[in-house]
């Protein structure tokens, strides 16, 4: 079975996707035994599809995933997922805000912790930005009493059965360290780079990000309340 599952959502991102593969590449050389890199490009309309077709096939440890038309970015995550087949899996961004050797941060915790999530210590995001990503953990955090520093952090690692455990809504993405909680599954947060976004430009607004945010909460809130949790006896 492969050890290590790159998964990216790509949408509209073809100034970022040959960096993309370069930086994952260039940071699993020598230090895993076995990896694939899934790439889901979610309906793009530039040339991020024809970009991603000529990587794959250069390299068959890539695999690529495209879309009839854009989904969402919690879709072609699960997609991702529910079509890689490694051991761990790690999700990451297309648009280089996060550091592929940061999958090397979290991978130490993995032996005892199922779901290892990003923090984001040091931002490289517009000072609005910042603020409202600040408000938004918070507001998510005492709704679905959680205490998740940043569940918006894109770097994450995990293990097949916490992917496995998942069946994911449409914004669920947000809440991944909550869901894998309520799923029974440990999960610890560790601290990751941050880096400005060289091309391209951001899929979310702040005004919408807060809105559907606040709405998916609610309902991750509710969800959590009607958790079922038993235990048979002599077990």
């Amino acid at each position: 079975m492969t050890r290590l599952s790159v998964v990216a959502p790509v949408y509209n991102e073809e100034g970022n996707v040959q960096e993309l593969y370069n930086s994952i590449t260039s940071a699993l050389a020598g230090r895993i035994d076995s990896y694939e890199i899934v790439l889901v490009n979610d309906g793009s309309h530039d040339r991020s599809a024809v970009l991603l077709d000529e990587i794959a096939a250069g390299d068959p440890n890539v695999k690529i995933i495209h879309f009839e038309k854009n989904c969402g970015q919690t879709a072609a995550i699960w997609a991702g997922m529910r079509n890689s087949k490694g051991e761990l899996i790690a999700l990451i961004d297309a648009d280089l805000q996060t550091d592929p050797r940061d999958i090397f941060r979290l991978m130490p915790f993995i032996e005892k912790i199922d779901f290892v999530n990003g923090k984001r210590v040091d931002r490289r995001d517009t000072v609005l930005k910042k603020i409202s990503s600040r408000i938004g953990n918070g507001v998510r955090n005492w709704i679905t009493k959680d205490d998740i520093y940043d569940t918006g952090c894109p770097m994450k690692l995990f293990k097949r059965e916490v992917a496995d455990s998942f069946y994911l809504f449409n914004g669920m993405h947000r809440f991944l360290p909550t869901l894998a909680k309520m799923n029974g599954f440990s999960v610890l947060e560790v601290s990751v780079t941050h880096r400005e976004r060289m091309h391209g430009e951001s899929k979310y607004g702040v005004l919408n990000r807060a809105f559907v945010g606040f709405m998916d909460a609610i309902v991750v809130g509710w969800l959590r309340k009607r958790v079922i949790r038993y235990r048979i006896r002599g077990e």
